[in-house]
């Protein structure tokens, strides 16, 4: 009797050792992932580490639905609302326009946004500390950074007087960042023509009537429409020969001359560990809107010098990147 306890007892234990092993595992969650415009590789690999950070790994305990509008912002609702049938445990946006469609979409599930602007104004939350309900995320400097985009621009271009701006008016901070430039621009005493476009016929005719104002410069605006279009934009720059500055460094590896503004995927990361968070069980409205701080400027010298530009040393001493 002895010996048949033991064993009984030695065949319960085997059993309850791989439960508790599995207890001790995460579960599979699943993720939607939802945007206006494609992200790139880059971006993408740094959403899987913010979430890695918090233990969940795709095809192991995670599971992300990609969802994107192609451009078409006027989709986002309806992507937004298929998430939320599809039962996300979270909804990770990236730009306004998808979080605010993701907000509208559902008040119940967690939604993490990573934009650039303020969401306090877009509404998105009722405060930075304490967001409440179910949306917080990660804000990065777009919209204020048009002012300082402006200087960095003067410094390269000294002779500049007229610098256009291009901006796309669907994207909802266009007007915070169109008012933040015209401050600069009066402030340094240029002139500062202005260009919408939210279409690739569009972005061609903005820069046309530029090189028919002679602007000496253009500054793209930040948008994530924008923020896909490097190639376009680049070789737009360089066949009028006018020199830009964007607010992504892609733009400037795709052959554009200079960008500052903050890291994206910095930003990706930081929202993405926020869903891992929240998936682990912390609530959104208890999480604060983090603010990126890490900057980059990025200097394209074979460009500059396409363009019979000489970058004063002190601007390349400022960099954080020279592409040669």
């Amino acid at each position: 009797m002895k010996r048949r306890k033991f064993i009984a007892l030695l065949g319960g234990a085997a059993a309850a050792w791989p439960l508790a092993a599995r207890a001790q595992q995460l579960p599979m969650a699943l993720v939607g992932l939802l945007e206006g415009s494609h992200i790139d590789d880059r971006q993408l690999e740094a959403v899987r580490q913010g979430l890695k950070e918090a233990g969940y790994i795709e095809g192991r305990n995670l599971a992300i639905k990609y969802r994107t509008a192609d451009d078409r912002f006027d989709r986002l609702p309806a992507l937004a609302a298929a998430l939320v049938a599809d039962r996300v445990a979270v909804l990770l946006t990236f730009g306004p326009p998808a979080a605010l469609a993701a907000k509208a979409a559902t008040s119940t599930i967690p939604v993490v946004f990573a934009i650039g602007a303020d969401p306090v104004e877009l509404g998105l939350v009722s405060s930075l500390n304490r967001p409440a309900g179910n949306v917080t995320g990660v804000s990065f400097l777009v919209t204020t950074l048009a002012s300082k985009r402006l200087e960095l621009l003067r410094e390269l271009v000294p002779g500049a007087t007229v610098v256009g701006f291009l901006i796309n008016p669907a994207n909802p901070p266009s007007e915070s960042q169109t008012r933040d430039a015209q401050a600069a621009a009066l402030a340094l005493g240029l002139r500062l023509p202005i260009q919408n476009a939210s279409s690739d016929a569009e972005i061609n005719a903005a820069f046309a009537s530029f090189a028919e104002q002679h602007v000496d410069a253009v500054i793209v605006g930040g948008d994530q429409f924008f923020g896909t279009r490097h190639d376009l934009l680049a070789g737009l720059a360089a066949r009028y020969a006018m020199p830009a500055i964007y607010y992504l460094r892609e733009a400037v590896a795709a052959g554009g001359l200079m960008s500052y503004g903050t890291s994206i995927t910095d930003a990706f990361r930081l929202a993405a560990s926020y869903a891992g968070r929240i998936l682990k069980g912390e609530r959104p409205g208890d999480l604060p809107v983090q603010q990126t701080v890490k900057f980059e400027l990025v200097i394209n010298l074979k460009t500059a010098k396409a363009l019979g530009i000489d970058v004063p040393p002190t601007l390349l001493a400022r960099a954080d990147e020279v592409i040669e």
